[in-house]
């Protein structure tokens, strides 16, 4: 007898709960032929009605078509980095340093396991899954919405009805780790070197079902853009698990420095008894009016840090050592390693950092060593086991001259470096890298193409790359009239490319890509000519990232003017409005709203407002969103104005 509507809803329902308790609580309400007879019911039904499939229905989890690819996504709220934490003491720094940004020694401490996968974000919108963005820069990711969807452990809804942008971490057990690993090889593939890298290559995979059937498992740690209403973390974790997200174990409140300490040890104690990969323990403060209030630095959350576990050490032996050639001309050595396998990943090769510690180590050639591998930190040698020798090392020779153009070195302290400005390893590494899609995005102008430019003696310096015409590819194999044309309109597209495009493409050691945007928004055209106390005085930049500027823009001073008079960068114009009830106002935003904060943010900063992510006794307008937080009870005690969004739009018209 057809299965009703009713039946099929019913029959929905129960294989969610079904695969729920098998999937997120190990606690198995059904035999796996229940559960595959009811979902063929389910299927022939949908076969029969396919205008009725319910997007609850566990058939819609896994669809037939491949994917062409990953759309870019942004994420409704920046998603950060944690400061790490090694050892006892950097633990009592970082509890004393957020005692007095809090001003108060009275905090707990949300502790919980921080796990070794790819970082993922699930939005939920009336209830319902509608989107999920992979970490990608932490500003913007890959739509991974399909993939999400093969996750058994990642809900298609839940019971809360308003946007939520709920965290976590996707992961592979290690048995299934095992289980791939031993398939690829039978196979002829390469094995995925660890879990974290299986996790992240199965969660891009183009073909949903190859996900699916990589048992991929997600589990929450957080919020991005929402609010459940509570003040501690802890409770805010315990409603997301109700919703049907797989409990995070080991997680724990932990009310000083001596019970997290405590937490860690137990939790190292016990990580290898954890089906998942695990490299540290994530701390975060409890209340959360006071992680608001604290906000983030330029890279991370002041109020949250990741304490990692020992770097784990392994015994291997040094088969040669490469000199590589930095941008700044700085040779750094590289050892290669009979092949160690430590925590799931294959070690090759380690950094020597510099020759004085070569020299330090006594290290040689054919020497057994011990090296070590914390988190995802380069491999480095601890220790060299001299009393092994047998007589065959031999010294590893200090350079006289650079590898790569045989210029004779320059001994820079502990630093080796090439002064040639002619130097193929230091110009090819500088050009790719501001061509490059996350500096001055010259589409089509790739590492090959540049490599055969610079051979022909096309270009030979940054300069050159707006010097290049038709006549450049004359005598150049490959370089089709069409692909000329395309690759030099994208070189004189990017002479009006973003100002933080171009200072980032510089290639200005210790200055990234979110220090180089910071630039172009606190100093715009008058980025380069500020004075290092200027540059100190810019929230998140430290001494070293100062200095590091300063030093660069002296140095390169008559360079980047005659770069500037070609590629004209534009700097961001904020275009003031006069006598608006903002000007020179302190304006907080919190809450979720129909267009993004960075629209609402440049509208507000065009009346001349000051747009702070934290609530203080200086805020004078809070505008709340829905879901608004912990910010509006603080702006509320301060008796600042409270904006609704309605109010705003109509006044503004948005």
């Amino acid at each position: 007898m057809p299965m009703s509507p009713e039946a099929y809803q019913e029959a929905v329902k129960t294989l969610a709960r079904w695969a729920s308790a098998y999937y997120v609580f190990d606690a198995p309400e059904a035999t796996d032929s229940d559960y595959d007879a009811l979902y063929r019911e389910v299927l022939a039904y949908e076969t029969e009605r396919p205008n009725e499939i319910s997007p609850f229905s566990p058939t819609q989890r896994v669809g037939d078509a491949l994917l062409e690819g990953f759309e870019k996504a942004a994420h409704l709220e920046r998603m950060w980095s944690l400061d790490d934490l090694f050892d006892n003491g950097e633990l009592n720094a970082w509890i004393k340093r957020i005692v007095k940004l809090a001003e108060t020694d009275d905090l707990s401490f949300v502790c919980e396991p921080k796990f070794d996968g790819a970082s993922l974000s699930l939005v939920y919108d009336g209830g319902v899954l509608v989107r999920a963005v992979t970490r990608g820069n932490g500003i913007e990711g890959e739509n991974v919405f399909n993939n999400a969807k093969a996750i058994r452990t990642a809900p298609l809804s839940i019971e809360h009805k308003k946007l939520i942008e709920i965290r976590g971490e996707v992961v592979i057990y290690k048995s299934e780790f095992e289980r791939i690993n031993r398939d690829r090889a039978e196979n002829g593939e390469t094995p995925f070197a660890n879990p974290r890298n299986a996790a992240s290559g199965s969660l891009r995979q183009l073909d949903p079902k190859i996900v699916a059937e990589r048992n991929l498992v997600f589990l929450a740690w957080g919020i991005g853009r929402g609010a459940l209403g509570v003040k501690s973390g802890f409770e805010e974790m315990r409603i997301i698990e109700s919703f049907g997200f797989r409990p995070i174990p080991m997680r724990c409140v932990c009310n000083s420095a001596s019970e997290i300490e405590a937490a860690y040890q137990d939790m190292q104690k016990n990580r290898n008894s954890l089906e998942m990969a695990l490299d540290g323990m994530a701390i975060k403060i409890n209340d959360l009016f006071i992680r608001d209030r604290l906000g983030w630095t330029i890279k991370a959350p002041r109020w949250a840090a990741a304490y990692k576990f020992p770097a784990i050490e392994k015994k291997t032996r040094l088969i040669s050592v490469d000199w590589q050639v930095g941008r700044t001309g700085a040779l750094t050595p590289v050892g290669g390693v009979e092949a160690v396998n430590i925590e799931g990943a294959t070690i090759e090769r380690v950094t020597l950092h510099n020759f004085d510690e070569i020299t330090r180590l006594d290290l040689r050639l054919g020497d057994a060593i011990a090296l070590i591998r914390s988190g995802d930190v380069i491999p480095k040698v601890t220790s060299v086991f001299s009393s092994v020798r047998s007589g065959n090392e031999k010294p590893i020779e200090k350079p006289a001259v650079c590898p790569s153009c045989g210029a004779k070195l320059f001994e820079d302290g502990a630093i080796l470096r090439c002064q040639n400005l002619d130097c193929e390893a230091r110009i090819l590494n500088c050009l790719i890298h501001f061509a490059s899609k996350r500096s001055m995005n010259i589409e089509g102008l790739g590492k090959e193409i540049i490599l055969a430019l610079y051979k022909a003696q096309k270009i030979r310096r940054i300069e050159d790359i707006y010097a290049i015409n038709e006549d450049s590819f004359l005598n150049l194999e490959g370089f089709k009239e069409r692909r000329v044309s395309l690759l030099l309109n994208a070189i004189e597209n990017s002479k009006k490319s973003e100002l933080w495009r171009f200072i980032h493409a510089l290639g200005i050691e210790h200055i990234g890509e979110a220090a180089a945007k910071k630039l172009a928004k606190v100093f715009g055209e008058e980025w380069d000519i500020k004075t290092f106390e200027d540059y100190a005085a810019i929230d998140g930049f430290g001494v070293e990232m100062s200095a590091s500027l300063a030093e660069f823009l002296d140095i390169n001073r008559d360079r980047i003017d005659a770069l500037k008079a070609v590629i004209k960068p534009q700097s961001p114009k904020i275009k003031t409005i006069k006598d608006s009830r903002f000007s020179e106002k302190t304006v907080v935003i919190t809450g979720s709203f129909p267009i993004p904060r960075e629209t609402i943010k440049e509208k507000l900063e065009e009346r001349g407002a000051k747009v702070s992510a934290s609530v203080s006794k200086k805020t004078d307008f809070v505008l709340a969103g829905e879901s608004a937080g912990s910010k509006l009870q603080k702006a509320e005690e301060f008796g600042a104005t409270i904006l609704l969004w309605e109010e705003f739009n109509e006044e503004l018209g948005l």
